[in-house]
């Protein structure tokens, strides 16, 4: 297995001017990180982002971590992959991956399905539209007749990887993706993980050689590790609210503390939720510290079997500058 190596998340940087965002990508890439991953949700859009840093960069790969195959069909996204192909050869990673009911039903008002088979289907159609094939597909989500692109392909394709919390998606991720985007998850769970990948790679029989294994790690840097275990707690027991997170907690050993901050939550105690959030819980899920604190830990997610722990810097409101801290802190 090839040495890992380190990706940032620069969807916290997203809202400064142009001209800083693309100074922050730049600055990422003299670091040494191998890929800038950006999200997608409610704030700019992936594909847009990633197109911005890849069109100022030339080292540093870019992905979507992640785009929900729920909001776009999957001919445009297959064109989006292409489009990207074009714009960074070889640097273009498209994460995917099924996102929850609210996003899709409330905010996209779009019928929500949570499927491994609508995933499965959609990497099928984008990656024969992103090929320049001409697709006819017949399946249970998607539907498509005689679409062909006309724009030459990318000479490279890019590469899928599907963001997995439970078994059968990280099963689905070793059968048919190129990589996989872990998220929320302890170094000592990680390898577990990797036994379902190999599971799925079996089954499509293949190794995964050359496959991408990437965590998420939230990290903040700062001489101040109160303040932000605080706002760390603030977001896992936003995550801790929904369903399959919560599930994926307790699988990770924190059922205990799932169960106090759903409690709370549920009884409409938001403040009390926070606190339920143990030390355990966050020493698990998040890193806070120094330079070297977070170095450290850092290496551990390493050490765990991944290809790519990806700093995700985050920092309480009014300690914004950490979030360049820790950019800087790394490689």
């Amino acid at each position: 297995m090839s040495p890992p190596r380190l990706g940032i998340v620069l969807s916290p940087f997203a809202t400064r001017p142009v001209a800083e965002f693309v100074a922050v990508a730049r600055e990422a890439e003299a670091r040494g990180y191998h890929t800038a991953w950006v999200g997608e949700s409610s704030g700019y859009d992936a594909i847009s982002l990633m197109t911005l840093i890849a069109s100022h960069t030339e080292r540093i790969h870019v992905g979507s971590a992640v785009i929900p195959v729920q909001t776009r069909t999957p001919v445009v996204l297959g064109v989006s992959a292409a489009s990207l192909g074009h714009v960074a050869p070889g640097r273009v990673a498209l994460g995917l991956g099924l996102s929850s009911r609210a996003i899709v039903s409330d905010w996209h008002g779009l019928p929500f399905g949570n499927s491994l088979r609508q995933i499965r289907e959609a990497v099928q159609i984008i990656r024969l539209a992103a090929s320049g094939e001409r697709v006819n597909f017949e399946g249970t989500f998607y539907h498509v007749k005689n679409f062909r692109m006309t724009a030459p392909p990318p000479e490279k394709p890019v590469r899928v990887v599907l963001a997995a919390l439970g078994p059968g998606m990280l099963e689905l991720a070793g059968e048919i993706a190129d990589g996989v985007v872990l998220n929320w998850i302890p170094p000592e769970t990680v390898p577990a993980s990797i036994k379902h990948l190999e599971a799925g790679a079996r089954r499509a029989g293949r190794a995964l050689d050359g496959f991408e294994i990437a965590s998420f790690v939230r990290t903040c840097v700062t001489d101040d590790p109160t303040t932000a275990r605080e706002a760390l707690a603030r977001e896992i027991t936003g995550y801790a609210s929904v369903d399959a997170y919560a599930s994926f907690f307790r699988s990770a050993g924190f059922g205990d503390e799932v169960d106090a901050v759903t409690t709370a939550w549920k009884a409409g105690d938001r403040g009390g939720a926070v606190k339920r959030v143990s030390p355990r819980f966050l020493d698990g899920l998040g890193v806070v510290g120094d330079e070297a604190v977070c170095r450290a830990r850092i290496t551990e997610f390493a050490r765990a079997g991944l290809t790519q722990p990806v700093i995700v810097p985050f920092a309480p409101p009014d300690a914004r500058a950490a979030l360049h801290r820790t950019l800087r802190a790394f490689p």
